[in-house]
């Protein structure tokens, strides 16, 4: 009689074989978390510890979709993983997915298994709904197309299995936001949540009473994922299509208690100033610094731009002062002005701290990348703009999109993928710190985002081994996703070289296809299993099949 292998050994053998295991009673072996949005607080979108999906095996034979994990809305939310969560009596990697109807469902990674989903909604209400922001857009307000309640990305703590994310609901004209402290293995409400989100800022500013400013429930957009830094989960805020009175606010939360620590306004004695980064969250340091950029908004105080006291149009360092923030160091382009004058703001890009270097990379609707020293990153200077690098990407270029970073074997690249543009690979070269034009890899084939919505990229790999590295980029593969809800296509590139499309969703769009594209929700790719959120009320979710 053969010999019986040990479980474990089976897995471990069907893993490798197969990568994907149905039977709930064997155990993934890979067990990475993806607590925040675009993976870490750098926001890099990068994944290097992916033992399953290679460059040779993600393609239209072996790779595909396996199942979708049905929910009761739109994911506007990048769905977040924790791995090995002790589930009863067993140990499971656990996806979280967030919906715009205030829903948070907690699935089985790896074979889809609901483990227990509740609503948020404050009591006696309902999530609000685009046609309630009345003054946005004159009241034609396209950029949501039904309900508003969670948006922006939550953040876990893993060490503490809580879950942090904000809820809105409105009833008989009153608006709500809500900050929620949930365990990630009961649903329960922890650390004294939900708390609801107020604030006041001393100011003259748009909307100001007797020189204070309060923060408007209805008319403040939480769209950038949540961050959770020292001990801080901070939430930051922006408009409804520049719907005023609004500003830029940051708000930050003790994460055990929920008592409310950092109030900050980046435009009190002036307007706007909106962060949202295209749904990106805000990136900080090992020592709790903050890196954020901020929208069409006043610049500088009393007739003076370089004034601290209103940031709008710049990238900003952060400092944690007190029961506020700092601008410890600045960056705003020459022409801000203009900028302001054309709704042409920096911002609208999602930006990301290059890992292990001194460089914060943003970018703008001008089609501009800034490449900032995160610590001298350059003030402004109304001639030139001193920054460490401006790269022109064209004027089409508009940036509503959100880059991501991969480090292979013998070099690293930045890659952007803009409306109306090329996805670009751009070398970053540590001799010199700059990006590296002469290197770049473009893939110019049919295709691309257009309209005034580009693409949403992750990366995948095993460390910096050859063959492992993967670019996954998600948009609208056709209409304009800014304004209306559009059919959607994931793809996979060599992240060594983009030139090379590996597989996309609609090769074998009966078995594979998704739905309807989740504007700014990048997939997250954990555990050999691609988790693509969609508009079409389901998270699809992909593997070696």
């Amino acid at each position: 009689m053969p010999r019986k292998l040990p479980l474990l050994l089976v897995a471990a053998l069907l893993s490798a074989c197969a990568g994907h295991i149905t039977d709930a009673r064997i155990p993934n072996p890979q067990t990475v978390s993806v607590p925040t949005q675009h993976n870490d607080n750098t926001r890099a979108g990068w994944n290097d510890s992916e033992t399953v999906l290679t460059t040779s095996n993600v393609n239209v034979t072996h790779f595909g979709a396996l199942f979708s994990l049905l929910v009761d809305d739109q994911v506007y939310a990048q769905p977040l993983v924790v791995g090995d969560v002790a589930i009863g009596t067993e140990h499971r990697n656990v996806v979280y997915v967030a919906t715009v109807n205030n829903t948070l469902y907690a699935f089985d990674g790896d074979d889809g298994r609901l483990y227990w989903r509740r609503n948020f909604t404050a009591p006696g209400m309902r999530p609000p709904r685009n046609t309630d922001m009345t003054g946005a857009c004159s009241g034609r307000y396209p950029n949501f197309s039904g309900n508003i309640g969670t948006v922006g990305t939550p953040v876990i703590d893993t060490a503490s299995q809580v879950i942090y994310f904000v809820t809105r609901s409105t009833s008989a004209g009153a608006f709500v936001q809500d900050l929620h402290a949930v365990n990630i293995v009961s649903g329960h409400d922890v650390a004294g949540g939900p708390v609801r989100i107020t604030a006041t800022y001393a100011g003259n500013g748009d909307g100001s009473v007797n020189n204070v400013i309060g923060f408007d429930a209805q008319k403040q957009n939480q769209r950038q994922g949540l961050t959770l830094a020292n001990g801080i989960v901070y939430v930051t805020f922006a408009s409804h299509c520049d719907w005023g009175p609004y500003h830029g606010w940051i708000l930050g939360y003790d994460a055990a208690t929920l008592q409310r620590r950092v109030v900050y306004n980046d435009t009190p004695n002036g307007y706007a100033g909106g962060l949202w980064e295209s749904g990106m969250g805000m990136a900080a340091d090992a020592q709790g610094n903050l890196y954020v950029v901020t929208g069409n908004g006043t610049v500088g105080d009393s007739s003076d731009p370089t004034s601290l006291t209103n940031r709008g149009e710049s990238a900003l360092k952060l400092t944690p002062s007190g029961s506020t923030l700092q601008v410890a160091s600045y960056f705003t382009p020459a022409d801000y002005q203009a900028l302001n004058d054309t709704d042409i703001d920096y911002g609208s890009m999602g930006s990301l701290l290059i890992p292990n270097s001194s460089y914060f990379l943003t970018g703008g609707k001008d089609g501009n990348l800034y490449l900032v020293n995160k610590d001298n990153m350059g003030g402004w200077v109304s001639s030139s703009n001193q920054v460490q690098q401006v790269v022109p990407l064209g004027s089409g270029s508009n940036m509503h999109c959100q880059a991501a970073y991969y480090k292979g074997s013998t070099r690293e690249f930045i890659y952007v993928w803009s409306e109306n543009d090329v996805l670009r690979a751009i070398p970053f070269d540590r001799g010199s710190n700059l990006l590296d034009r002469t290197g770049e890899i473009d893939y110019a084939g049919l295709g691309g985002p257009t309209g005034q919505s580009g693409a949403v990229l992750s990366v995948s790999s095993n460390g910096s081994t050859d063959g492992t590295g993967i670019l996954w980029a998600s948009y609208a593969k056709s209409g304009d996703a800014e304004s209306f809800v559009s059919p959607g296509i994931l793809r996979a590139f060599d992240a060594s070289d983009v030139t090379k499309e590996l597989w996309n969703n609609q090769q074998n769009a009966a078995r594979d296809g998704a739905g309807m594209y989740a504007k700014f929700s990048p997939p997250t790719i954990a555990n050999g299993h691609v988790y693509l959120p969609t508009f079409s009320n389901k998270v699809v979710v992909y593997g070696l099949r």
